[in-house]
């Protein structure tokens, strides 16, 4: 199972104070070293990433480029002519804090969004719900890859197994009986692994993402038709206390199957 480094957490930290510290390109190269893929996701209003840190990994950084981006007009642009290795198409809501959900893959413009990126030799993921309608889709809209948004497993998770229910980061809709939790937790594992088994069955290949850590992460590793995770705000909050390379390579032991 490759591991793909989301470095967006990294430029957060940028942002906070608008210097050029910590530098986003030392940072991917370093990771480069340790993970298999950098990822980042370069959103409509800049946040985080912005076009400079694109265009200064697809020049350097070693490592394959797995660029995150909605159907914006301008951002597909640039991706036509820097052509990183992959493109994983995901929504975006302007006052959300991270990625909330899965593709609208009945959009129109997706389909047009896949074609543009394929002409230009660039693999295309679709980051969608763990659903068989939306895995049956990616393969009528000819994806390349599907990424399973792996979310709310791992609000179920921490739900469950950790005191997040007493803190002020709680998830008021999970404020479930145990018991249930423990059945919703199933449930959503056993989509991602149906969700998988279909999508490999299609010919698609599978990665999974999205609020994953160094404890809920060795179910999904079970899945062996999910060969990508790509994992970001956990590592980088882990490296804060035992260095980045340390970080990842504890993902990466965690990972291996």
């Amino acid at each position: 199972m490759l591991l793909g480094v989301n470095i967006d957490h990294i430029a957060v930290l940028r942002e906070a104070r608008k210097v050029n510290d910590p530098d986003i390109l030392e940072a991917a190269l370093y990771c480069s070293n340790f993970c298999d893929q950098i990822t980042l996701h370069v959103r409509e209003d800049k946040r985080h990433m912005n076009e400079k840190d694109f265009e200064n990994l697809m020049l350097f950084c070693k490592n394959p480029i797995n660029l995150e981006c909605a159907t914006n007009d301008e951002i597909l642009e640039l991706a036509c002519q820097l052509k990183p290795s992959r493109v994983t198409l995901v929504p975006e809501n302007r006052e959300e804090l991270t990625t909330e959900g899965g593709l609208n893959l009945n959009l129109e413009k997706i389909e047009k969004s896949i074609q543009k990126l394929q002409l230009c030799d660039i693999e295309v993921s679709l980051f969608i719900n763990p659903n068989l309608e939306d895995v049956e889709k990616a393969y009528d809209l000819k994806a390349d890859f599907i990424e399973l948004h792996t979310g709310l497993y791992a609000n179920l998770h921490n739900a469950l197994y950790t005191n997040i229910s007493r803190t002020p980061y709680k998830i008021k809709s999970l404020n479930l009986p145990r018991e249930e939790l423990q059945k919703e937790l199933q449930k959503e594992l056993g989509l991602l692994n149906l969700c998988a088994k279909k999508a490999q069955c299609l010919g698609l290949k599978v990665a999974a993402g999205h609020g994953l850590n160094y404890k809920n992460v060795k179910e999904l590793v079970k899945i062996k038709e999910i060969t990508e995770l790509n994992i970001g705000q956990s590592i980088i909050a882990r490296s804060v206390f035992v260095g980045l390379k340390a970080a990842i390579l504890e993902m990466k032991a965690l990972i291996q199957r």
